[in-house]
């Protein structure tokens, strides 16, 4: 490597040959590693909730202890506070605060602790995490065979194989079975045989929980299978979240018109947004682990993003930038590992299992109120929003307009808004940010000595990218699964059930109806992205979490679904609100009149702050009509035209 300008590296060989590559597709690369410096380990939030209460207090408490024998303070640096005497840096060597550390761990009564044990645990902690704190007897994997023999495991399998769908059979004639395989195989006295009770446990255990013994074998019948903080100056230096609320009606999982908001985490020295999500305005706070997650990322390693991406760019009109060109903005958009993230408590939660992951990856965490430091960052959040409104709006008056038949009453003011989902409307930001909100000049985006200059913040980012000489690493794909929150499935003959939906893959083949080997409930780990139904993972016993496809992800891209998904929020709106309830005029109980009524409630009931162009926008920009109801003819020759 030879240089780093814009966001681009500069390499040189030793014969002389250059080469010129995108930073961001360069530590994105297979290949790529960081010499000298080893992949960052995460603590899986699933595994650190498994461990015993006790076990989980006993490492947090070796982690105070030698944070205070190698900073003087318990809470590390920058905790505040003095070092007490026995603990102070300046005084003793670190030999002498391990031995005081051992003296005084041994007067509160732990044993066999001595100067050699808070030394192997302190080296242990920097080498492997907070998980090497851990006793290693709450470690140990729970297996669903025991301590048997792999032979005698193998001669079980085989018998059931072999016994599968007889009527007849019981477990003593499997084991009995299982004794001729294993004598046949190996030779008779050869393989020690376990007692007959753990012989009837491990036949318990390897079993179909679907087909036990003696019943008759199953067939596939389905298609299942199928602001006073310090100034930063570098890229990901400073990165704040904050929420806004969006000035636009969303339709719910259930039909009904939700409010919605926004969620951004800000770089604070170029103004650029590292993650976004659109979440129900009532779901607060946010969890901070899918953030950390979306920014540091890229959006081109994670598994099936680019199927993702096509399949949602095909399924709305109004696009801002075409699908070939998303996916190279994609690529040069900013990621990174932040080195400080600022939050609201408020707003964004954050437990003791994203403190370690922080902790792992460098990430400092600071915690403030809205109203002290972060009124910066949150104005910019609302000016983002009330300019995203706006493009919303539009996008849905468009969505309206495709779903709307041509012919005698297909146009007119008493026609209701379009109808945009939560993933549509995801959608619609992320490409909205990149092609709009990054390109965009910003007033705050000034150099002190050059105040006519005005940047835009993808601009910013290239000009400090290359003064500061550091380029912020990204993380890899598998991290993204590990930082989303997790959850216990059950792997049935369909796949994973999840919110009413229905997720499978190939991976699930040889574990349907079968328990979880590694878990005491026998049930499957399970991540997933609370604000993106598409991204599902589940870890496998191989100990790697695999992508599981939404069966179906695909209804978007159906013809006339538009239409139909328009027409369904428009008949569970009247069935909510029925005509004979209040007063109304002939036009009010339509579904049309329903829906203005309900998503102006809607937007009524949770206020907007006040912020550059949210004021303006109204509901879609519709008004309701009380005259003429919203029941046009459908023209199949004018729905086939928008195929």
């Amino acid at each position: 490597m030879s240089g780093l300008v814009e966001g681009r590296v500069y390499l040189a060989a030793d014969d002389g040959a250059t080469g010129c590559v995108l930073a961001t597709a360069l530590v994105s690369a297979a290949g790529f590693r960081v010499v000298g410096q080893a992949d960052p380990e995460t603590l899986a939030a699933e595994e650190w909730a498994a461990l015993p209460v006790a076990a989980r207090e006993r490492a947090l408490a070796w982690q105070r202890h030698i944070r205070e024998i190698e900073t003087g303070l318990p809470g590390g640096p920058g905790s505040g506070g003095a070092p007490r005497l026995e603990y102070d840096p300046r005084r003793f060597t670190l030999a002498e605060r391990e031995h005081a550390k051992a003296a005084e761990l041994a007067a509160l009564g732990w044993r066999g602790v001595s100067r050699v044990t808070v030394q192997r645990m302190r080296l242990n902690y920097h080498r492997q995490g907070l998980l090497a704190l851990v006793d290693g007897r709450s470690l140990r994997r729970r297996a669903g065979t025991g301590r048997a023999d792999e032979r005698v495991v193998a001669a079980v399998l085989e018998a059931l194989r072999l016994c599968r769908g007889r009527r007849a059979t019981t477990v003593k004639q499997i084991i009995e079975r299982a004794e001729q395989i294993v004598a046949q195989r190996h030779g008779r006295g050869r393989v020690k045989l376990p007692a007959r009770a753990s012989m009837y446990r491990l036949v318990k255990a390897l079993s179909d929980p679907a087909e036990p013994p003696g019943s008759p074998a199953r067939t596939a019948t389905g298609r299942w299978r199928a602001s006073g903080a310090p100034p930063a100056l570098r890229p990901a230096e400073r990165v704040q979240v904050a929420t806004a609320a969006l000035g636009v009606p969303v339709v719910g999982e259930d039909g009904l018109a939700v409010a919605v908001s926004v969620t951004a985490a800000v770089d604070g020295a170029t103004g650029c947004v590292l993650a976004a999500v659109v979440h129900d305005r009532q779901a607060v706070p946010v969890q901070l682990p899918v953030l950390l997650a979306e920014m540091a990322v890229p959006c081109v390693v994670r598994p099936g993003w680019r199927e993702m991406l096509r399949a949602a760019h095909e399924s709305l009109p109004g696009r801002l930038m075409g699908v070939e060109a998303r996916l190279e903005a994609a690529a040069v958009r900013p990621v990174a590992v932040p080195e400080t993230l600022v939050f609201d408590p408020a707003t964004a939660a954050a437990g003791s299992w994203l403190l370690s992951v922080c902790e792992s990856l460098g990430v400092s965490l600071e915690a403030v109120s809205a109203r002290q430091e972060g009124r910066a960052v949150a104005e910019t959040v609302r000016r983002l929003a009330g300019l995203f409104t706006r493009h919303a709006a539009a996008v849905a008056a468009a969505v309206a307009a495709a779903a709307r038949p041509a012919g005698p009453g297909g146009d007119g003011p008493g026609q209701p808004p379009g109808v945009l989902g939560m993933l549509h409307l995801q959608d619609v930001l992320d490409e909205w940010i990149t092609a709009v909100w990054h390109t965009r000049l910003q007033e705050t985006l000034r150099h002190p000595l050059m105040p006519g200059a005005v940047l835009c913040p993808r601009e910013m980012w290239q000009v400090l990218l290359g003064a500061a000489g550091v380029l912020p690493l990204p993380l890899g794909a598998r991290h993204f699964a590990e930082l989303l929150p997790a959850r216990r499935h059950a792997v049935t003959e369909a796949g994973v059930r999840l919110g009413r939906r229905r997720y499978d893959a190939a991976c699930l083949d040889e574990h349907r109806g079968r328990s979880c080997p590694t878990t005491d409930d026998g049930r499957w780990e399970v991540h997933h992205h609370p604000y993106d139904v598409r991204q599902v993972h589940i870890r496998l016993p191989d100990g790697e979490l695999h992508p599981l496809a939404w069966t179906d992800s695909a209804h978007s891209l159906r013809p006339l679904d538009a239409t139909v998904r328009q027409r369904t929020a428009q008949t569970v709106a009247a069935r909510t609100h029925p005509a004979g309830d209040q007063p109304a005029s002939a036009g009010e109980g339509s579904g049309a009149a329903q829906w203005h009524a309900q998503t102006e409630a809607v937007l009524r009931a949770g206020p907007l702050e006040r912020g550059p162009g949210v004021a303006e926008v109204s509901v879609q920009g519709h008004r309701v009509s009380q005259e003429v109801p919203y029941w046009p003819v459908w023209d199949a020759k004018a729905e086939a035209r928008q195929w």
